[in-house]
């Protein structure tokens, strides 16, 4: 696999103070004053008290989002009663066997998908390898060729490698900007993250998915970093396959199963690697011979994770009545907001942004470099900023607009800016 490329990086400009001291340009109390205007007029900020928060200023939601405080009664119910009192009655009296299909509409406005489109149920590498491989079967004889994101979440790089021996396919990994000129009739499909998790770098899904196309050749992209933070709009740019987390900004739990999206026309020649009885058009039949289901359930494999997977839709509960534009049009406020407390409170030269400062070029988290970024991060956290780290030098933060604040940003960059003082330069 070939080396991920370095992220570039963009000096915050020279608004902060010099080492040691305050940024000049914005006072704390005229920073402060403005976060809380722009409190005041979030059409968002009601929903903060779905979460379970405490006065930590929590910008981790990118790794694993908020609990929604309604879910631990629902989970309890599905323990105690669902479990505890009907027990196998269950799988037909409290819905568990279509779970996986109507937690998957769920998520399917949230990405721009139609209903009958998505499945949720096993991991994000599993349902990569799904897609993956049933996607080289999809495209077809003569195409032998595998195209990945270079600079991906390490997984995916590891299963499509992995996809590759297994299939007979060559892979090639590029910089997702390098696709559009390699693509050729040779290539069968392309996995690409539509958020880079180490800088967030947001990636031009519709204009990869019609470049793709345009050689005959299959759009799978990786959602987690997106899905829940911005519009993805599946169906609408003719995505073909697509894979994604749940406990990310969809805030579905630690290890809550993953969903697979098999666009409509596809759905009917869709060969998954793994085919389990759960995805048999005759699950019970216990027949010898596989024969698929229709539709999205094709992507089931085995029994469904029960307990995570409704605590996940439960959780979904949160974005009744959100709509992804409105998310996303806070989003870009709050990082806008966080660049510029930054560059009024950080000592000049310690952080350089690796973010790209284009709207449209950025998804819903900052990503700072700091040759200290592991003792910063430690101190932050200790001072009641979480945030995290990807080594060597990268301190990341996610915003995550359904509960963290613009006071929460403000106070995030002022802490970072007073950690920097404190912590000798490398």
């Amino acid at each position: 696999m070939s080396e991920t490329r370095t992220t570039e990086t963009t000096d915050i400009p020279e608004t902060g103070g010099t080492s040691g001291t305050s940024g000049l340009l914005d006072s704390p109390s005229s920073l402060e004053e403005k976060a809380a205007g722009l409190d005041a007029a979030d059409e968002l900020a009601k929903h903060r008290e779905k979460f379970v928060l405490d006065d930590t200023v929590y910008l981790d939601g990118n790794s694993l989002g908020a609990l929604p405080a309604h879910v631990p009664a629902r989970v309890a119910d599905v323990v105690a009663r669902q479990w505890g009192d009907l027990r196998i009655r269950s799988w037909g009296e409290s819905g568990w066997w279509t779970a996986p299909e109507r937690i998957g509409d769920r998520i399917a406005p949230i990405v721009g998908a139609g209903e009958g489109r998505i499945v949720v149920g096993d991991s994000t590498s599993v349902n990569v390898f799904k897609a993956v491989v049933a996607g080289t079967r999809l495209a077809g004889e003569g195409r032998d060729e595998i195209l990945a994101d270079a600079t991906t979440f390490p997984t995916d790089g590891y299963i499509a490698e992995s996809a590759a021996r297994l299939t007979g396919h060559r892979i090639t990994f590029l910089d997702p900007d390098e696709i559009p000129a390699a693509v050729s009739e040779r290539t069968a499909l392309a996995l690409v993250n539509h958020v880079d998790y180490r800088s967030g770098r947001l990636r031009d899904l519709p204009g990869l998915t019609a470049a793709l196309h345009a050689a005959g050749a299959l759009a799978v992209w990786d959602l987690c970093h997106s899905a829940g933070a911005l519009p993805v709009g599946l169906d609408e740019h003719g995505v073909d396959l697509a894979v994604g987390c749940t406990y990310k900004y969809l805030n579905g739990g630690p290890g809550s199963p993953a969903y697979l999206y098999v666009a409509e026309r596809h759905q009917d020649r869709f060969d998954s690697p793994l085919p389990g009885w759960n995805s048999h058009a005759d699950p019970f039949g216990m027949t010898p011979a596989y024969e698929a289901a229709e539709g999205a359930v094709r992507g089931r494999v085995g029994t469904p994770d029960i307990l995570s997977m409704l605590a996940l839709e439960a959780a979904l509960d949160v974005w009744d009545g959100v709509r992804i534009e409105d998310v996303r049009a806070k989003s870009l406020a709050l990082t806008d907001f966080f660049l510029e407390c930054v560059r009024a409170y950080a000592p000049v030269g310690r952080v350089a942004s690796a973010t790209p400062e284009a709207h449209e070029e950025r998804g819903s988290q900052v990503a700072l470099r700091c040759a200290e970024a592991p003792a910063v991060m430690d101190e932050l956290i200790r001072r009641g900023v979480v945030g995290d780290l990807r080594r060597p030098d990268v301190l990341r933060f996610g915003f995550t607009p359904l509960y963290v604040g613009f006071a929460d940003v403000e106070r995030a960059a002022r802490v970072l800016g007073e950690v920097l003082r404190d912590i000798p330069a490398a």
